[in-house]
């Protein structure tokens, strides 16, 4: 099954999307990507939900990568003796360690690590930033507040701090656990909650090894302030505008998103624009206008995948969801607008045969009118090079290990096939054209660019160009 859209899609799974024919429905209409979100559901059931995608996987002949996404520390206060309470502007507030029913004027917070690092002045973000308070004293066990934004504020709502570098490692005890579970199944991305700094993702890496590649959700603005040394540690990044968008002011998201993407794309590596991006989709048939401009504006961005949340893992219309998503990708890669702005972002070649290749493949095949680029790789280092030039035609990446193929899937342009490797430059070709045409890329006397290594099956020996015409092919692969 060949994909129309170069932009990828990220689909969550939950209560909506959590049987066999409804995966499969999402896979149809567009879903590269499958997200288990591990702050919701069983072992039990993620185990079921892995299995039916790689059924599926089977069914379909084709790759399909699946995610894991780690909840994280979720910082939450305690409860209160009448469910909630309300906060008046102006009126003193605290938080302490005393673990008992909160009222109007403290509530219990199981989070001493946030009273070591504040001082007098920082502000504290509630329940996704609809109160707000700002501290006038504080000490190891508690702090005073004064009330800023007040409102309603119920049970173990969330807190943020924003400005701070929290001491608290990405990874709690639940997440290692789920972690391990993760890796045993043998899922292709693991997504990272609750970065701070780049040392945060050596920890993870530490447990993860080469067992899934490592995705960065970019949420707290202490990440930003170490963007270069996270991604230079990353396999790919999301950028998780809802979580950012309570921390810092949301007219800066929309430019921040942008700066991501396009240093995700000058270090080669994909990234993700997550968050509400059909919102409206969880319980209306169609999305607002200005979820569409949305989408969009990530896909003039340049963005390798975008992401769907409840959208399709507790909305009414999942399918529909992804469909939509899948319209207006499509609409916005057939606009000679999207490719002006590609080809007017494009970055110079690193000094390294791998870009010298990539580069000429991409302008050849533009020359020439080629229909495909064809990169043989090992570990995918090859192919995603070929995928941060943004050619003007799909890359069909043909790689005899599994685990590359479906990591493979997440990113820009991408068409990924298991396959053997060639042993010699006329299997070279002969094994491109039959995937190029098998897969509805070419038809015979269509040109296609090939990109290799010799010696073959060497990781990270890309040092071959060849141009091809298809032909007849007999059926063989």
């Amino acid at each position: 099954m060949r994909r129309t859209h170069l932009t990828k899609i990220v689909a969550t799974l939950g209560p909506a999307s959590s049987d066999s024919e409804t995966i499969e429905r999402l896979f149809n209409a567009g879903t590269d990507v499958f997200r288990l979100n591990f702050s919701h559901g069983t072992h039990e059931k993620i185990r079921e939900l892995h299995t039916d995608i790689r059924r599926l996987e089977k069914r379909k002949k084709r790759p399909v990568a699946i995610m894991m996404d780690l909840q994280g520390p979720k910082l939450r206060i305690g409860t209160f003796a009448n469910d909630f309470v309300e906060l008046a502007d102006g009126e003193h507030f605290r938080l302490d360690l005393l673990d008992k029913p909160g009222d109007s004027g403290r509530v219990y917070l199981p989070h001493p690590e946030i009273f070591q690092a504040v001082t007098v002045g920082t502000d504290l973000l509630l329940d996704d930033g609809r109160i707000r308070l700002r501290i006038r004293e504080s000490n190891e066990s508690f702090v005073d507040t004064e009330i800023v934004v007040g409102g309603t504020l119920s049970d173990r709502k969330g807190i943020n701090v924003p400005g701070v570098v929290l001491p608290l490692t990405p990874l709690t005890a639940k997440d290692r656990i789920d972690l391990k579970f993760g890796l045993s199944l043998g899922v292709d991305w693991c997504a990272l909650s609750f970065v701070q700094r780049p040392e945060d993702v050596i920890e993870a890496r530490q447990i993860i090894g080469k067992q899934a590649a490592v995705l960065v959700k970019l949420e707290k603005p202490s990440a930003i302030d170490r963007l270069d040394g996270i991604i230079e540690l990353a396999d790919a990044v999301m950028v998780a505008r809802g979580d950012l968008g309570v921390e810092m002011p949301a007219e800066d998201v929309p430019v921040l998103q942008k700066h991501i993407i396009s240093t995700c794309r000058k270090a080669g590596i994909p990234v993700v624009v997550a968050t509400q991006m059909l919102d409206s989709m969880v319980e209306a048939p169609t999305p607002t206008r200005a979820e569409v401009s949305d989408v969009a504006t990530a896909v003039y961005d340049g963005a390798d995948a975008v992401m769907l949340s409840a959208e399709t893992a507790a909305g009414r219309f999942p399918v529909e969801s992804v469909t939509m998503m899948n319209r207006i990708i499509e609409r916005v890669e057939l606009d000679p607008k999207y490719r002006q702005i590609t080809d007017a972002g494009r970055l110079d070649p690193e000094e390294t045969v791998s870009d010298a290749i990539s580069a000429a493949a991409r302008q050849i095949a533009h020359t020439i009118s080629a229909v495909a680029i064809i990169t043989y790789t090992t570990t995918g280092s090859t192919t995603l090079r070929a995928a941060r030039e943004r050619p003007e035609v799909p890359i069909i990446s043909l790689t005899p290990n599994s685990i590359s193929a479906r990591r493979l899937v997440i990113a820009w342009g991408v068409h990924s096939v298991e396959t053997q490797d060639a042993e010699n430059l006329e299997e070279m070709v002969r094994r491109a054209s039959f995937h190029a045409v098998q897969d509805g890329f070419a038809k015979p006397d269509d040109y296609i660019v090939i990109t290799a290594g010799v010696p073959f099956g060497t990781p990270g020996a890309t040092n071959i160009l060849r141009i091809a015409r298809i032909e007849d092919l007999k059926d063989q692969s």
